[in-house]
């Protein structure tokens, strides 16, 4: 895999579809490439699904590690896709996040495609063995999900460039993960998981507001108009701060159905750091700390949250 691929310089709008040199590109930068640190929002939306499932009657075990393959696979894959996309657009030629693989030359495009599809077949297999044990009905939800993923910044009209991710992601990272993940096991939709579905839906969303926020300089300047370069960096932090302290606001209501779910109010302990620094007025590269931030506070949050919801 290309190591040598010629990376996109300062204003280009491409990168080469063809070239491979003889270095082989190295297992961490494809770890690096998929982006572990926005892996919780694939992780929480199962693990708050599968307890919302013990509280309403019971666990089917296997359903629920097929399930976080699938929301591994397609977070996987969505990064990859990403990756790739804005690589070729040449989107990524200023880079403050982590390094991309196809902009840094690590990788070329093809094979970064490659990689995508790969995650996105992994997550396919294990979905369709859910719909064949569950519901067709879960191939059409699927399919959904890997064209939220792909289209994201692939494609001709990518909507993260039109400012629509943040919805995207709070429907299928928090609506569609949690309550589909529950159902995989109850064979029903239940009240529990609607409303625990909503906070975990916020914090993946602030997980996205915070890296928009981060790039809004370098995207503003490469047409990418994500809802942060739309609405500003002033409205991005408050937003991103109502996203938190909404999903806080949730766990009183979710404490209607399961009183100890209370307990995920702890998780306010890891929320203050990032969201001082967003609100701090924190910038660029500073921001790559409330970005790891808030994927810590996913955790935390899911994890109490979920502990709550079970006892």
């Amino acid at each position: 895999m290309s190591r040598n691929a010629a990376p996109i310089s300062h204003g280009s709008h491409g990168a080469p579809e063809r070239g491979r040199a003889s270095n082989v590109t190295s297992v961490r930068d494809w770890v690096a490439g998929a982006r572990p640190r926005t892996l919780p929002a694939a992780v929480v939306p199962v693990v708050v699904g599968t307890a919302v499932a013990a509280a309403d009657g019971s666990v089917i075990w296997w359903r629920s590690l097929y399930a976080l393959i699938v929301a591994l696979g397609i977070q996987i894959g969505t990064n990859y896709a990403n990756d790739y996309a804005d690589g070729v657009r040449g989107t990524d030629a200023e880079r403050l996040g982590p390094v991309r693989l196809v902009a840094a030359g690590i990788a070329s495009p093809r094979e970064v495609k490659a990689a995508s599809f790969c995650a996105f077949g992994v997550a396919g297999v294990a979905g369709l063995v859910l719909a064949l044990a569950t519901t067709p009905w879960l191939l059409v939800v699927g399919a959904a999900c890997f064209a939220s993923g792909w289209f994201y910044s692939a494609g001709p009209r990518p909507y993260g460039y039109a400012g629509l991710g943040e919805i995207f992601v709070f429907v299928f990272f928090g609506l569609v993960a949690v309550i589909g993940t529950a159902y995989l096991s109850l064979g029903r939709i239940t009240s529990l998981a609607v409303i625990a579905a909503i906070p975990v839906g916020l914090l993946a969303t602030a997980l996205l507001v915070v890296n928009n926020l981060r790039d809004i300089d370098t995207d503003r300047r490469a047409g990418k108009n994500t809802l942060a370069v739309r609405t500003g960096a002033v409205v991005t932090r408050w937003f991103y701060t109502t996203c938190v302290t909404g999903a806080f606001a949730l766990v009183v209501a979710i404490a209607f159905w399961r009183p100890v779910a209370l307990i995920a109010l702890l998780a306010v302990v890891p929320a203050l750091p990032p969201v001082r620094r967003v609100l701090g007025g924190a910038e660029g590269r500073d921001l790559v700390t409330a970005l790891a931030g808030t994927g810590m506070l996913q955790l935390a949050f899911g994890a109490l949250l979920a502990l709550g919801i079970v006892l």
